[in-house]
């Protein structure tokens, strides 16, 4: 237990200023290039993305759940051959896909709404490559559950990323020359972060060995994972695609569809994505925690991981989701300038509570070998969103996507829920902390908005945005301790104790 909360503790530290830099960078952009170029940068990120789910989703999990069984045994021999054979075909993979892209250059620009994405697309591709090197030396340090080095790659990268964007941006450029110069800056960032991570890599010991028939075994276990995964980031482009096209027969112009995208998908979504940062530090020491309990058959272990880890992501989640709808409006014109921003926030806010429970459960089911079941709910789920943009945003504009999300997120919830239930024979209870949550996040939105509209008479926005953020975080909470839904009296009986160890201790040094 102690274990899993200092490897928590770790990745939640460095993961809160990794995701600070990257809000940082989200705002210095939105404000320097602007929504549309913005929009651009996003629309081909998201066909990048697709193409490095190829390379590393499922070898990078792979190489952690066996690095992890190694680990039993102690090894070493066989986690350098994994290393160097895993190495081998990301990089074949890696190679073959950059070659598609640049012979069949042509048939790619046709499927973007605006042809010129083809060409950041191009420019981002030598990040595919070296991603495939990050990914396969961060699988062993995952599966070594050294999380320091994991989280400090990481944050190497957005630091790199940050620094490079704000030398090479300037003044007088067109859309789509800021929005290539930050792909330069995200395939740089990517070189110097894979460089950084082999490094590391050697530092802590690991070792290369001659690559053997294991890339075999490496391929067989990451192509369903790798399969599951790319049908699941499909999403992302699809909408990239489906939404701007939706907007113009609406009646935006393609300039307006653009912006739309980039106001929706470059600024508010990241926004929503932020409980993340503790409900991911958690899943991903959960993968290689459960790996090893699934490996000696200790149910009652997994049984206590997923209830308290459920619970976690509920209270997480519920934490935020207040302040987001009491003072959305605020946070979206402070950080980006953007009045849509913060109404799209406003509106979106709730889905981040079957959001957190998604991703909580799918990195349960994955840790536990239920990959292609969790990515069946996926799909179940992200067929409302396709629904909802194709169909309602005639009538209800871009609010038509966080709509469908909303409703796919929380179809996913319930079946991955159901699915644990089922397959691992467990009882998930949470109807009840979901509940009671819900309720107490009411007054907490009113309290929070309402004190927020009296501040705005008085005080400068980033002075109502932190007196109201802390007041709606603190008062949920104060709720839930004094309703019980929440209880933190084990956290005062280890602090009791501690500080018994400590007189204890000091009492033993007198005497000597």
């Amino acid at each position: 237990m102690k274990s899993i909360f200092k490897n928590v503790a770790i990745i939640t530290i460095f993961s809160v200023i990794t995701r600070l830099l990257g809000f940082l960078l989200r705002i210095y952009l939105s404000r320097t290039i602007g929504a549309e170029a913005l929009g651009l940068y996003q629309v081909s990120l998201s066909v990048f993305m697709v193409l490095l789910t190829i390379v590393s989703s499922g070898l990078t999990l792979i190489i952690s759940r066996m690095t992890a069984s190694y680990r039993v045994s102690n090894d070493k021999k066989s986690v350098a051959k994994l290393v160097s054979s895993s190495l081998l075909v990301g990089l074949v993979a890696s190679v073959i896909l950059c070659a598609i892209i640049l012979v069949f250059k042509n048939l790619f620009a046709h499927l973007f709404t605006n042809e010129n994405c083809i060409n950041i697309l191009i420019i981002l591709l030598p990040a595919l490559i070296f991603s495939a090197i990050y990914s396969v030396y961060r699988g062993a340090m995952w599966g070594y559950d050294n999380y320091f080095a994991l989280c400090i790659t990481e944050l190497f990268e957005q630091v790199v990323k940050l620094a490079l964007c704000v030398l090479l941006l300037g003044a007088g450029l067109t859309a789509l020359q800021n929005a290539m110069t930050v792909a330069w800056a995200f395939t740089l960032s990517c070189v110097v972060s894979a460089i950084f991570a082999v490094v590391l890599y050697f530092f802590y010991g690991g070792k290369m060995a001659k690559p053997s028939k294991v890339y075999k075994s490496v391929v067989k276990q990451s192509a369903p994972i790798t399969a599951v995964r790319v049908v699941g980031s499909l999403v992302q482009p699809l909408i990239a695609i489906i939404l701007p096209a939706r907007l113009i027969v609406a009646g935006y112009t393609v300039s307006q569809a653009m912006s739309i995208y980039g106001v929706a998908l470059g600024m508010t979504f990241p926004l929503l994505f932020l409980p993340t940062t503790l409900i991911g530090s958690l899943s991903t020491a959960l993968v290689p925690d459960i790996s090893m309990a699934m490996t000696m058959n200790d149910n009652e272990h997994i049984q206590k991981r997923v209830t308290s880890s459920v619970t976690f992501a509920l209270f997480v989640t519920f934490l935020i989701v207040p302040c987001f709808i009491g003072i959305g409006d605020i946070i979206g014109l402070f950080l980006f300038g953007e009045a849509l921003s913060g109404t799209l926030l406003q509106y979106s806010a709730w889905i981040m509570v079957p959001m957190g429970i998604t991703n909580i459960t799918s990195a349960i089911l994955n840790s536990v070998g239920l990959e292609v079941k969790s990515f069946v709910n996926y799909v179940i789920g992200g067929i409302f969103t396709f629904l909802s943009v194709f169909f309602l945003t005639n009538y209800m504009g871009v609010l038509s996507l966080p709509f469908g999300m909303g409703i796919s997120m929380t179809v996913t919830a319930i079946l991955n829920v159901f699915m644990l239930k089922r397959k691992l024979k467990i009882e998930v209870k949470i109807l009840k902390q979901l509940f009671l949550m819900l309720l107490l996040s009411l007054p907490t939105i009113a309290i929070t908005s309402f004190t927020s509209a009296l501040l705005s008479y008085c005080l400068p926005q980033i002075f109502n945005i932190i007196i109201c953020g802390c007041l709606g975080c603190g008062l949920f909470i104060l709720l839930c301790v004094m309703f019980k839904v929440v209880s933190i009296d084990a956290y005062f009986v280890q602090i009791k104790e501690k500080l018994k160890k400590v007189k204890i201790q000091k009492k033993a040094k007198k005497f000597k």
